[in-house]
């Protein structure tokens, strides 16, 4: 028979079950009273020490990051009910590609197996209202991966409650330089737009003064070539007995010429290439300038808010190139466990600690 509990849910009716439903209501207690102190908005975690594990136990290296795995289910549900909005992980460095060729092979094939895994019905992504990024330079990754990380953001893409970003084919660098090449393609790209649109106004401007000067003009370099041919003609423009008018050209019969035409049309073109050389001048003295926010929007992490919390697990306090440029404002912490063994008492002294230095890392940021 099942029991019932004073919620109307079903009461744990195995010693496993009764365990899990106990653990269960201590962590909400336990979240109620931190939740009395500022909670991190955004938690990072650089998954360190699953190889490590893996020898400590002597066991092959899958079994140390299918282990890691594990423990990363559990630090989601722990950071979602605590109220972290946020949670990126460090699952995959671009420099992890210079590993053993196997070894690669079997990270990819694990990778695959936990993403199709988050598409189930009940994974954690479903339970919890997860939207998932990948972030990072994905054309690293082999085909089936890539699409099958482009599958999970697309199916999570309607997710609001919590956000989960997996860095995978990441480093700081690569974002940092792929942030400044967009920044610069897009400056190009609006210079060119505004350039073109200033030398086509330039043009038609200088057009159009052009046409007002030569109507005005013409007439009277017409009456100057004739009066010059005229005068060297001795008084006679005839063009049987002294001139000819070939092509708008009055010319004398020794030979002197007066293009009037090609007079105006010389003052034409150099009024329209003045009009033209105008746009470009101005323009010089307005060089396009990339800003802080032009880098910032292109990043990769762009999506999220900066880190509160960066925590490295197996004692090493290295970024190894992750968040360089995120985390000039956040608290580091690096508990001694690895990846595998971090449990919930890790993630509260984190918390608790980030809660003390909380009035400071705010005082930090409000300087920039």
């Amino acid at each position: 028979m099942v029991r019932y509990d004073d919620a109307g849910g079903a009461a744990a009716t195995t010693p496993t079950q009764l365990l899990e439903s106990l653990g269960s209501f201590m962590r909400r207690c336990l979240f109620r009273v931190l939740a009395v102190g500022p909670i991190p908005h955004h938690f990072a975690f650089i998954m360190d020490g699953n190889r490590r594990y893996a020898k400590k136990l002597n066991v092959e290296e899958g079994a140390g990051h299918k282990e890691g795995f594990s423990s990363l289910i559990s630090v989601l549900k722990y950071c979602y009910e605590l109220g972290v909005k946020y949670v990126t992980i460090y699952a995959f460095s671009i420099d992890n590609f210079q590993r053993k060729p196997a070894e690669v092979q079997n990270l990819m094939d694990l990778l695959l197996e936990k993403i199709n895994e988050l598409l189930k019905e009940q994974s954690i992504v479903n339970l919890y209202g997860i939207r998932v990024y990948f972030i990072g330079n994905l054309k690293f990754l082999s085909e089936p991966v890539r699409v099958a990380a482009e599958e999970v953001m697309m199916a999570t893409a309607r997710n609001s409650k919590v956000v989960l970003l997996v860095c995978l084919a990441y480093t700081s660098a690569d974002e940092i330089v792929h942030a400044v090449q967009e920044s610069c393609k897009n400056k190009s790209d609006e210079s060119l737009a505004v350039n073109a649109n200033q030398v086509s106004n330039g043009v038609i401007n200088g057009a159009e003064k052009v046409e007002k000067i030569y109507s005005l003009t013409v007439p009277s370099i017409e009456e100057s070539c004739k009066e010059k041919a005229s005068r060297v003609c001795n008084g006679a423009i005839e063009r049987v007995k002294g001139t000819e008018d070939i092509n708008g050209a009055t010319v004398c019969t020794d030979g002197v010429s007066c293009d009037y035409k090609s007079e105006a049309q010389a003052l034409r073109a150099g009024r329209i290439g003045n009009g033209v050389t105008e746009g470009f001048e101005e323009k010089q003295g307005n060089n396009p300038i990339i800003n802080l926010v032009d880098v910032e929007k292109h990043m990769y992490m762009a999506v999220a808010p900066d880190p509160d919390i960066l925590m490295r697990s197996s004692g090493e306090t290295r970024l190894s190139n992750f968040l360089l440029w995120q985390t000039s404002n956040c608290l580091l912490d690096s508990p001694a466990a690895l990846w595998p063994e971090i449990g919930l008492w890790d993630l509260v002294w984190t918390v608790l600690n980030f809660q003390r230095n909380h009035s400071f890392l705010e005082k930090k940021k409000k300087q920039l």
